[in-house]
């Protein structure tokens, strides 16, 4: 099975919950494990290919120019970290379908975990850096729709946005040391990367990239100081916690750190950072375990604890550590599964998870007792256990460390660690399980059905098994893996007894003084009470909040909807960017002499220059402005011919007449004039910041002009490919609805979207009190006594079947001449409006046959089908065919594909024009105008028809 299917299964899983509840909860929870199972399935056919020591790979081509490839890699390391998230996510689903109520929505919850899960496959199999830091921002976001699965309870809304912002500001770290490190090898993939350990260490860069990486680590497992998100997401339901905490989520920092470990490890940096950091979270987390009374509150800081211990491992650096790190990673993953299982089965049947209200529950729940026992020990590091045997090994490396000088540091702080250790998982089996029988519980507990006792029992076994026979039952594993994570091979030799060796004693101590820990806990518990201490939510709480105050201040002072303040920032920022690079650049002129300015062209610039400043002094009297923009648009026009450029005339033309016919047709429902509301102050700064970003991009322009550039342009490759590889000899409209026909299919749903966006906000203007004010519109102006002049009528509905011609023919010939579907149906469009200033809004209205709504949509898909076409053919999406074809007794002739495609701009150009048309005169009508419809050879000035 392919990787990237493994990896898309569970994306593909979470689709089926929402379809399936329909069917029961059994079959959405049937439907979710089906995709997991599968996933897993696949999954172990590469494993003994992996066991052998080969990795497996697929590559898929994404966005190469940017580094961006789907590729996967399957070695070691991620088929441990997928089997853990495949496998105890397919017991967190069998145990989910009975903890949840029946008022807990199931398929939601099934939805969820799904994304979930694929989004952490994705980060363990990923081969592309790019590709998991993608997979890496998705674990943060439906890690807090799983947190804040229970919406209704304000802690589990509070932990999931904690878990959010504090992972999530560690994730934007992390793109920066990746991105980093991508810029340091010249690849983006991890199976390049992790071959230049030398080059990434010597680089200069290798610091600030070693702690932005640290950091998204750090905070996705919970690590000091980023350790307090952990237990406020307890607030989520177990078997979300129990998944998150235990296999997945908090793992996903341990599999970075182990995953960039062969070039990352082994510096004094590295050392002191990660062992330090993993050090201090072991001791805290373990202390603070200890007095919590909530039993996952207990289970989250010992969780922050193990976690801790795993980071230290992994920071020592040595091949040694990092073999007992991926020991511990399976050995924490089968017991602490377990323990939140059995910590929710116990909420379940006792509807309390706190510690002082239980005890006695072994006569009760003698099952669970059993799982818990075994599980606890474990954690504790009591032989013959799992645990013991990661707990000695660690201890073993720790040692052999010395910190600054110190050989003592490190074992006792990790003695004490363990202690601490030893102190709260022995309370969670006495205070829990032990004592007698209570009569006080909120509800009469028992052991549950199968189904939810099943899961936490099956991995209560592996705990004994990979206890008694760990080398039978994970010693090729641990070697494997370690070798992955080591980039070479370390010896595997697990056993219970190493001899008397430091290690010994130490754990001896551990377990002797946690247990005096235990019996003295009622008087230490009062002391830790008493004591002041920081409390990490109300700093979080205190610095978000100073933020978001913060934030406020900021958008409220420069966000305060004034446009002219916005420009100014903006154009003021770029003119000192430009003048920062002008004043510390070298600057060389360019070669280029300019050409000789011809008479006509001085003359024609002049105007535009007069006509461009009358705009600016006259923009308060709106219809006059209006008017001067026209003239503005008409001189560009005339330029682009004098520069020997017809279709970018014909084009700027065409949408000068539809813009300004309908600006006026607004301008009609707006006021005339615009009030002055600036000071000459205000006026005199603008115009110096005006004045200072034209001339900036005037000379900007002018230097770019009279430069030559290294690299051939690319008009060059359109020439020459216009008509072999287009068909056409118009190279302006090949470049349009080939070469860069994507943008022109994104341009022409821009321009659909805002026909509709203005119909839309019509119609909104038909209701409420826009409505009413539009009734009322003032008649102040002056009108005409005949506003549509018999001569326009006629002279107008004359040249509609010639103007359609015209554009028919314009479109016809736009491949080869200039031309095109663009300019065509700007021109039809023109030859309609004109039926709407010749004849008036109703006359014009009543007799609209056609839904330019579906004209819009008619174009849009005509293009996107083109272009799909020629996916049918092997070919890039809007790549053009033609060919040429007689047909007695016509000439030979060419038609082109592309002919379609300018086909359906077209028809969108047209329904936009026409439908922001139509939304105004709808507007004009409803504000007054009569309708009154009239035969072809009526006279509207004899019936009034009009007003």
């Amino acid at each position: 099975m392919s990787l990237a299917l493994i990896a898309a299964l569970p994306f593909l899983g979470a689709l089926l919950p929402g379809l399936m509840i329909r069917s029961g909860r059994n079959a959405c929870a049937i439907a979710a494990a089906s995709a997991s199972a599968l996933a897993l399935l696949g999954l172990l056919l590469h494993a003994p290919a992996v066991m052998r020591g080969e990795v497996i790979q697929a590559r898929f081509e994404w966005l190469p120019g940017l580094g961006l490839n789907a590729n996967f890699f399957l070695d070691g390391l991620g088929m441990l970290f997928a089997g853990l998230i495949l496998g105890i996510g397919l017991l967190i689903i069998l145990y989910a379908r009975f903890y949840l109520s029946k008022s807990d929505p199931m398929g939601q919850f099934y939805t969820y975990l799904m994304l979930f899960q694929g989004a952490m496959v994705g980060i363990v199999l990923s081969d592309n850096i790019l590709l998991l830091l993608i997979f890496w921002e998705l674990t943060s976001l439906s890690s807090f729709l799983l947190i804040g699965y229970w919406k209704h309870l304000p802690e589990g809304r509070q932990g999931a946005r904690m878990a959010l912002t504090v992972t999530g500001a560690g994730g934007l770290a992390m793109i920066a040391g990746m991105l980093i490190l991508g810029q340091i090898v010249g690849s983006y993939d991890l199976s390049v990367i992790l071959t230049q350990k030398d080059a990434i260490q010597s680089s200069d860069w290798y610091l600030p990239a070693l702690v932005l990486i640290l950091l998204g680590a750090f905070t996705k497992s919970a690590q000091f100081p980023f350790h307090f998100w952990l237990p406020h997401a307890m607030a989520a339901p177990t078997p979300v916690s129990a998944y998150l905490h235990s296999a997945t989520m908090v793992k996903a920092g341990l599999f970075l750190m182990a995953r960039m470990w062969p070039v990352l490890a082994g510096t004094e940096a590295w050392f002191y950072i990660v062992a330090s950091v993993g050090l201090i979270t072991m001791v805290i987390g373990a202390k603070i375990a200890i007095f919590k009374d909530d039993l996952k509150a207990l289970l989250a800081f010992s969780t922050v604890s193990h976690l801790g211990l795993i980071t230290m491992l992994l920071g020592f650096g040595t091949k040694e550590a990092a073999m007992v790190a991926v020991f511990h990673i399976i050995n924490h993953a089968t017991f602490k599964a377990a323990l939140f299982m059995s910590a929710g089965i116990v909420d379940h049947e006792a509807h309390t998870r706190d510690i002082k209200r239980l005890g006695g529950l072994r006569h009760l729940m003698p099952i669970t007792f059993v799982i818990v026992t075994i599980a606890s020990l474990s954690m504790a590091g009591i032989p013959p256990l799992n645990g013991f045997l990661s707990k000695e090994m660690m201890l073993e490396e720790v040692s052999h460390t010395v910190w600054g000088g110190m050989p003592w540091l490190f074992p006792v702080l990790a003695t004490i660690g363990a202690m601490f250790s030893v102190a709260y998982s022995l309370r969670l089996i006495w205070h829990v399980f032990l004592g007698p029988v209570r009569d006080d519980y909120p509800h009469k507990p028992h052991d549950p059905g199968f189904g939810m006792w099943a899961a936490p029992a099956l991995l209560a076994v592996l705990v004994v098994l990979i206890g008694l026979m760990p080398m039978l039952m994970v010693g090729d594993l641990v070697q494997v893996v370690a070798g992955a994570v080591t980039g070479g091979y370390v010896p595997v030799k697990i056993s219970h007894w190493h001899g008397f060796v430091p290690a010994l004693w130490m754990s001896v101590i551990a377990v002797i003084a946690g247990a005096l820990i235990l019996r003295s806990h009622p008087r230490l518990d009062a002391m830790w009470r008493a004591t002041p201490r920081p409390e990490a939510k109300p700093m979080f709480e205190a610095v978000v909040n100073g933020a978001a105050r913060l934030a406020d201040a900021l958008t409220n002072r420069l966000h305060d909807g004034a446009l002219s303040r916005y420009l100014a920032i903006f154009t003021v920022a770029v003119l000192g960017a430009g003048w920062l690079a002008w004043s510390v650049g070298g600057h060389v002129p360019g070669g280029r002499q300019l050409l000789p300015v011809p008479g006509v062209a001085l003359v024609g610039w002049l105007m535009l220059v007069v006509c461009s400043v009358l705009v600016a002094v006259l923009h308060r009297q709106r219809l006059l402005s209006l008017v001067v923009i026209g003239v503005v648009g008409l001189m560009i026009s005339v330029g682009f011919i004098f520069l020997s450029a017809p279709d970018l005339a014909l084009t700027q033309i065409s949408v000068e007449v539809v813009t300004i016919v309908l600006m006026l047709l607004a301008l009609n429902f707006l006021p005339k004039t615009t009030p002055m509301e600036s000071t000459s102050l205000r006026r005199g700064r603008d115009l110096l910041i005006a004045a200072g970003a034209g001339l900036g991009a005037g000379a900007l322009a002018l230097a770019l002009m009279m430069r030559d550039f290294a690299f051939p342009s690319i008009s060059d490759y359109h020439l020459a490919n216009s008509y072999s590889g287009g068909g056409g000899t118009n190279v302006v409209n090949v470049i349009l609805v080939d070469f860069r026909g994507y943008d022109t299919f994104g341009e022409i749903i821009v321009l659909g979207i805002a026909g509709l966006l203005i119909y839309a906000l019509t119609e909104a203007i038909f209701r409420g009190p826009a409505n009413r004010r539009l009734l009322d519109w003032p008649k102040g102006e002056r009108e005409s006594g005949d506003r549509h002049p018999m001569m326009m009528v006629v002279a107008g509905r004359v040249a509609l079947p010639l103007s359609i011609m015209v554009g028919i023919y314009i479109f016809l010939r736009g491949h080869n001449e200039p031309g095109g579907g663009f300019i065509a149906g700007l021109i039809v469009s023109i030859a309609l409006v004109t039926q709407f200033m010749a004849s008036g809004f109703a006359w014009t209205q009543a007799r609209q046959r056609v839904d330019y709504h579906a004209f819009i949509g008619l174009g849009v898909v005509i293009a996107g089908a083109t272009g799909i076409g020629a996916w049918f053919a092997g070919r890039p999406f809007l790549t053009s065919a033609f060919g040429y074809f007689q047909i007695p007794p016509m000439e030979k002739f060419e038609l082109a594909t592309a002919m379609a495609f300018d086909l359906g701009v077209f028809l969108t150009v047209i329904g936009a024009v026409m439908l922001a048309l139509a939304s105004l005169s709808r507007i004009a009508i409803r504000a007054g105008e009569t309708v009154n419809i009239e035969p072809m050879d009526t006279d509207p000035s004899q019936t009034g028809e009009g007003r």
